[in-house]
């Protein structure tokens, strides 16, 4: 079962985290989805898989009404991240998809019409929720090669898709991460073997050191919050990555 909860509120406008599932089937990786709420409008940040569809949506409903959500930001091609397009666009079918131009011609094997997507130049571009308008940042390589997170200038929140993503063990359920030095042990061997391109890294870790972020929301795991964030970032940006020692 999948619990919403609000992260953010300032008027009308607010993000909702639905986060983990202790349910779900084992087989399956668990993943965070994220809705951004702007009065009627709404948009939702890599909405999940086929088979958590029925969690998530449900989770949705408890806070918001799902006719809200007019668009999807996916941050790139994987399953967890997209899978479930087709069941989003059979509830709505105007829904739109902001995704990299490099997905243009995959994620429509999900589902979708070329009406369907907005395509993303790789340097970014602005994603309209109702009067707001958030901004797509480059994370190219980590680990997709076309990939992108989502910022909130005004809610100083970051959605980080796989970075900051923390594979937890059965019991840790907290939203956030309460001890980063025994939080981030659970981070580590995902990002070394996930994340491809030393360089791809340092530009992003330099790209978003230059923003106010309060919130760090991966797609996986507990979110980093105040001075987490910074903490994270130093530690990814020392962290030697793309290398696998085979014996």
């Amino acid at each position: 079962m999948k619990v919403a909860k609000t992260i953010y509120q300032q008027g009308a406008r607010r993000w909702i985290a639905i986060v983990r599932d202790p349910e779900r089937p084992n087989y399956l990786i668990d993943t965070n989805e994220y809705v951004v709420v702007d009065g009627g409008h709404a948009l939702l940040c890599d909405p999940g898989g086929l088979e958590v569809f029925p969690a998530v949506f449900g989770a949705i409903s408890s806070e918001v009404d799902p006719s809200r959500i007019e668009a999807i930001f996916s941050s790139h091609q994987d399953p967890d991240v997209i899978s479930s397009l087709a069941l989003w666009l059979e509830f709505n079918p105007r829904m739109k998809c902001y995704v990299s131009w490099l997905w243009g011609g995959f994620i429509p094997h999900f589902g979708g019409t070329a009406s369907t997507f907005v395509t993303m130049p790789d340097g970014g571009m602005e994603v309209p929720v109702g009067g707001s308008r958030l901004i797509a940042v480059p994370a190219h390589y980590l680990h997709s090669s076309g990939n992108f997170h989502l910022y909130d200038a005004n809610a100083k929140i970051l959605f980080s898709g796989d970075v900051g993503a923390a594979l937890l063990p059965p019991g840790t359920d907290g939203l956030f991460v309460e001890n980063f030095d025994q939080h981030i042990k659970f981070a580590e061997a995902f990002h070394r073997r996930w994340m491809g391109s030393e360089k791809a890294k340092r530009d992003w870790c330099e790209r978003v050191s230059k923003l106010e972020i309060d919130m760090l929301c991966p797609q996986h795991g507990a979110i980093y919050r105040g001075e987490d964030v910074a903490r994270f970032i130093n530690w990814f940006d020392e962290l030697e990555i793309g290398c696998l020692k085979i014996d």
